[in-house]
């Protein structure tokens, strides 16, 4: 396996370029690796002109062309200053107390600002009800431990100081946190239950995607568990080992059963559904200052449950 080196000290992250990067422009690689942050092109080219970012010890220009054996550095800047806006957006609370928060997140809702989604977010929506969220992620994603994506509904745990931060982030590096999904895909499921162990890296021909590769790819595994097999469809419990973006949805296609109504990893022809049929349903973890085990359950949203009754009367 290609393996990209990465660390990061006293706010400097380091990469060994490997040969899949070879000849990309360093602006680009650089937002493409910065993709979590949602750090945008011309903010990384400002970087690179400034010689924050530097390739082998010495300033290049952001068309720069990665070679084999490259060293690229980058010092992150000081954070700016940026107004997020708490917002009375309705939230459905299924836990709270003065460490940690736990919602079931709706369909359609952003998890944290970045460049186009400044508002409506889940975290403009838990700076008006709670205003107490951790800042180690920053100005953009305080109190936000993990993510889910977009057209993905289900429970999200969210930190409310320091403490709780490290503790849940910990959990999760360690594979302790449980995260069960319950998915529809296409096609008849084969086996009852199994674990599909395939690294994810992005796609070389679109790099805004993701896919099972071996290049500068990071361990990934989902355990699944048929539920309720449907005409063309299986009902399946998916468990996260591993929390890779687009995880499920990348592994799912890559054993030739997509999500159902997945508008980027599924198929054209599908169930009609506003985004993918993936609901975070279980979520557990040690309570960062009791050490109790607590587990959560959300039941799946109603535009499931339609297409689960329609498919079950056809």
């Amino acid at each position: 396996m290609n393996s990209k080196r990465y660390k990061e000290q006293d706010e400097v992250m380091e990469w060994d370029i490997q040969e899949g990067d070879v000849g990309e422009r360093i602006d680009k690689w650089l937002t493409d690796m910065l993709d979590e942050q949602s750090v945008s092109r011309t903010a990384v080219q400002d970087w690179v002109k400034r010689g924050l970012a530097q390739v082998n010890g010495s300033s290049v220009k952001p068309n720069y062309k990665l070679a084999t054996s490259d060293r690229v550095e980058l010092k992150l800047p000081e954070p700016e200053a940026a107004e997020i806006q708490a917002e009375a957006i309705a939230l459905d609370i299924v836990y709270e107390d003065s460490d940690v928060i736990i919602v079931n997140k709706p369909r359609g809702m952003v998890v944290h600002p970045a460049p186009g989604h400044m508002t409506g977010t889940l975290v403009n929506a838990l700076m008006h009800h709670c205003r107490d969220l951790s800042g180690i992620n920053g100005l953009l994603r305080p109190g936000i431990v993990h993510r889910i994506d977009k057209d993905t509904t289900g429970l999200l745990m969210a930190a409310k100081n320091d403490l709780a931060h490290h503790s849940l982030a910990e959990q999760l590096k360690e594979h302790s946190v449980t995260r069960k999904y319950v998915a529809l895909i296409h096609g008849d499921l084969p086996h009852d239950n199994g674990t599909i162990n395939a690294p994810i890296g992005r796609d070389p021909h679109d790099r805004k995607m993701f896919t099972v590769t071996d290049r500068g790819a990071k361990e990934a595994v989902t355990h699944f568990a048929v539920l309720e097999r449907l005409a063309g469809y299986t009902l399946v419990e998916l468990q996260l080992e591993t929390g890779r973006t687009h995880q499920i949805r990348v592994h799912m296609k890559y054993i030739g059963h997509p999500l159902a109504g997945d508008p980027v990893y599924g198929r054209s022809k599908t169930v009609v559904l506003d985004g993918q049929a993936l609901h975070a349903g279980v979520l557990g973890f040690t309570h960062p200052r009791s050490g109790e085990r607590l587990e959560f359950r959300a039941d799946m949203p109603q535009d499931m449950k339609h297409v689960l009754e329609s498919l079950r009367k056809s």
